[in-house]
C-alpha cells in the first residue's frame, strides 16, 4: 500500500506541475488537454498497468500537439522570407481554435490545419468523399471549413484553407476536397511558397498580420 500512496503523490506532484498556468504556442492547447485528462489517478492507472479511456484519450491529443509542432518546425523557414506565423489561435467566437496562420510578405493568408493519421491507410477522395482507407472521413473536414470562414470574417480578406498530413500517404501527392487542398507534410513548405506568391486586392501585410494578432489570440481553452 505504501507504495501505491507514494506513486500517487508523486503522479498529483507531477500533475499540478504542469498545471499550473498556461502555455502557448503550437499545439500547446492540445498538449494541455492532454495534461487536464491525465489526472493522478490516470497517471497511476498508467504506471500499474491499466488503460483508461482518460488515456486513450489523452494519447490522442498528445499525437495531434506532435503534429502541430512538426508542423510549426517545417514552416519556419518562411520566418526568414518575410512571412508572418501564428500558431495555435482562438477564433474571436466560439471554442475552436486555428492549429496555424501563415501571412505572406505578398498579403496572401492561408489557414494551415495539422492532421496527424494512421500511416497504415492512404488518403484519397473518390466520389465527392474524403477516404482514409476505406473509412468515410469528410467530416474531419468541416471543422478546417469553419475556421477558414471564421478567420477570414475576422480579417476581412480571403483565406485559403491547407491541410497539412503527417502519417497517413496522399494519393498522387495532393488531394482536394471542396476547395481544400491536403498535402504530405513533406510538401508543405513547397506548397506555402507558391500559395504565398499570390497578391490578393486588400489590406498591407503589416496590418493583416497586426489585425491577425489582435483578433486571434493565442488559444488558452477557454
Amino acid at each position: 500500500m505504501g507504495t501505491v500512496v507514494l506513486l500517487a503523490l508523486a503522479a498529483g506532484a507531477v500533475w499540478l506541475l504542469v498545471n499550473r498556468k498556461p502555455r502557448t504556442g503550437a499545439g500547446a492547447s492540445a498538449a494541455a488537454r492532454a495534461r487536464q485528462l491525465r489526472t493522478p489517478v490516470v497517471r497511476l492507472a498508467d504506471l500499474v498497468g491499466i488503460r483508461t479511456s482518460a488515456s486513450r484519450t489523452a494519447a490522442r491529443y498528445e499525437a495531434g500537439a506532435a503534429g502541430e509542432r512538426a508542423t510549426a518546425a517545417l514552416l519556419a523557414p518562411l520566418c526568414q522570407d518575410g512571412w508572418t506565423l501564428l500558431h495555435d489561435r482562438a477564433l474571436p467566437q466560439g471554442r475552436a481554435n486555428v492549429d496555424h496562420l501563415a501571412i505572406s510578405p505578398r498579403g496572401a493568408v492561408v489557414l494551415v490545419d495539422t492532421k496527424r493519421w494512421s500511416a497504415r491507410y492512404r488518403v484519397r477522395v473518390a466520389a465527392g468523399r474524403l477516404l482514409h482507407g476505406t473509412w468515410d472521413v469528410t467530416h474531419r473536414l468541416s471543422g478546417t471549413r469553419h475556421e477558414t470562414a471564421a478567420v477570414a470574417a475576422a480579417l476581412g480578406v480571403p483565406v485559403v484553407p491547407l491541410v497539412v498530413m503527417h502519417g497517413a500517404p496522399v494519393a498522387d501527392g495532393e488531394q482536394q476536397h471542396d476547395g481544400i487542398r491536403i498535402v504530405p507534410a513533406d510538401r508543405a513548405l513547397a506548397v506555402l511558397r507558391q500559395l504565398g506568391r499570390r497578391a490578393p486586392a486588400g489590406r498591407r501585410p503589416s496590418d493583416l498580420a497586426a489585425r491577425a494578432e489582435r483578433r486571434l489570440p493565442p488559444y488558452t481553452g477557454r
